[in-house]
């Protein structure tokens, strides 16, 4: 997806790859949404992993400016490009890289509902986008650090980023879950 690079265009593919999720999931029957697969996260597993993922990059997105840099310090290299940053993630999936802590996807009842689950996470993606927009000027999110669990500290456009590859690495998941269930 090499072109990314400016908020506007973090806005605009985090809505895009989030609604094209929502569409994907919003169609898919609630036994296999909620189907757990051996050793794997059912999609909605997936779904409220990236739900979690987005409440917490938004408090990156939300804290004052004085804490974040208190908190993070300053960076000390120019961010990464997309390409780069979706390498380095990619990179450490690759060394064994998974979810750790609160990020670790919880078993799902099917009583939670199909709809609450994509809702949810419509409504953390589209308060994410908003906060971004709101409270953040295009050169500032070069300027400011988050913790990433697997990559570090990373700057905020960075973090931007990688909303957008982690949502479409989960998207991919799904459709390979989907495909595995049409063919079991």
């Amino acid at each position: 997806m090499t072109g990314i690079s400016s908020k506007k265009d973090i806005l605009q593919q985090t809505e895009k790859i989030s609604r094209e999720l929502s569409t994907l999931c919003s169609g898919i029957p609630s036994e296999i949404f909620f189907r757990q697969p051996t050793e794997k996260w059912s999609v909605a597993q997936n779904i409220t992993h990236l739900i979690t993922s987005a409440n917490m990059t938004r408090l990156a997105y939300r804290l004052p400016k004085f804490l974040i840099r208190i908190y993070t310090g300053k960076p000390n290299r120019p961010s990464r490009t997309y390409d780069e940053l979706v390498a380095r993630y990619t990179h450490k999936l690759e060394q064994g890289g998974r979810a750790s802590g609160r990020f670790v996807a919880k078993p799902v009842s099917e009583n939670e509902g199909t709809e609450k689950i994509l809702n949810g996470f419509s409504k953390a993606m589209e308060k994410l986008i908003s906060t971004i927009q709101k409270n953040w000027e295009d050169p500032q999110l070069d300027r400011y650090l988050a913790p990433h669990p697997l990559l570090g500290k990373i700057t905020l456009r960075e973090l931007g980023f990688f909303t957008i590859y982690h949502t479409e690495h989960h998207l991919h998941i799904i459709r390979e879950r989907l495909s595995t269930d049409i063919t079991d």
